[in-house]
C-alpha cells in the first residue's frame, strides 16, 4: 500500500488484444497472451481542479456532500485530475459527475464545471486479475501488455473503476522502484497499511520481490522494473484504471 513518500514502498507491502508486435517483454519470459477481445473508449474526459472543491451526492449544492477534494495530491503535489463519467445542466449550471479518490471504492460525486479545467487523455489501463495481466490502451488500441503480481486471496486487489491519483518517482533503493502509480483504489482487506490509508498502486518488484503472473501481494499490482519504468514515463494523473476479476 502507498504511505509516506519518505518511507517509500517497503518490502513487506505495496501502494496496483495485445498489439501484433508487442515491444515489451515480461519478467517471466515471453510477452503475455492477448487479453479477451474488448473495446474501450478512445478518449476520457478529465476534470483538472482549479482549487479545493466540494463534491455533492447529486448535481445541486443542497444535495449533501460526497467529500472535499483537495486541489493537489498529498505525495507529489501534482494537480488533482478526476475522470468525468457524466454531465448535466441544472438551473443553468453545468455539473460534472467524477470519480473520487478514497473509500468507498469507485464512488462518484458531482462538482460544478466552473471549478475545473477540462482536459482529455487517450490512455487507459485495464488490470485483469484472472490472467494477472495489465493492458495499456492508447486511443482505444492496445499498446502494451504486462504480466503482474496481484493480491493474494487474503488481501485481494480490489475491483472496480479507478484512476491514477499521482505518479510517484521512487529512489533506486526504495521498494517498488522506480515508480508507483498511486490509484484511487483502497484495500477492502486492510483499513490502513504502514501508517497509510491502504492505498493501492501499480509499482515495481524492485527491493520487494515477486514473480509476475503470481498472486502474493498485499493488494497492489507489482510489475517488472522495465514495465513500471515504461508506465511511469507515459501515464499521468487522471488516467482511468479498470480492475476486473
Amino acid at each position: 500500500m502507498m504511505h509516506s513518500v519518505k518511507q517509500g514502498l517497503r518490502a513487506a507491502g505495496c501502494l496496483a488484444a495485445v498489439a501484433s508486435s508487442l515491444a515489451a517483454t515480461s519478467a517471466a519470459g515471453a510477452p503475455p497472451s492477448p487479453q479477451r477481445a474488448q473495446r474501450v473508449p478512445a478518449t476520457q474526459q478529465l476534470a483538472v481542479l482549479n482549487h479545493d472543491t466540494e463534491a455533492f451526492r447529486n448535481p445541486a449544492t443542497g444535495s449533501g456532500s460526497a467529500g472535499e477534494v483537495n486541489e493537489v495530491r498529498p505525495i507529489t503535489g501534482e494537480r488533482t485530475v478526476l475522470p468525468v463519467v457524466g454531465t448535466t445542466n441544472t438551473s443553468g449550471e453545468r455539473w460534472l459527475e467524477v470519480l473520487l479518490p478514497g473509500r468507498p471504492d469507485s464512488h462518484t460525486g458531482w462538482i460544478e464545471a466552473g471549478a475545473v479545467s477540462v482536459a482529455v487523455t487517450a490512455w487507459r489501463i485495464v488490470v485483469d486479475l484472472s490472467t494477472r495481466q495489465v493492458t495499456v490502451f492508447d486511443n482505444g488500441k492496445v499498446t502494451r501488455a504486462f504480466l503482474a503480481v496481484v493480491g493474494k486471496p487474503s488481501t485481494p486487489t480490489p475491483t472496480g473503476r479507478f484512476f491514477v491519483e499521482e505518479t510517484v518517482p521512487l529512489s533506486p533503493d526504495s521498494g517498488g522502484a522506480p515508480f508507483a502509480l498511486a490509484l484511487s483504489a483502497r484495500s477492502n482487506a486492510l483499513a490502513e497499511f504502514d501508517g497509510g490509508p491502504g492505498q493501492v498502486a501499480l509499482h515495481g518488484i524492485a527491493n520487494i520481490g515477486g514473480t509476475p503472473g503470481t498472486a502474493v501481494s498485499h493488494g497492489c499490482v507489482r510489475l517488472a522494473t522495465a514495465d513500471i519504468a515504461w508506465l511511469g514515463g507515459h501515464i499521468s494523473s487522471g488516467v482511468p484504471v479498470t480492475i476486473t476479476d
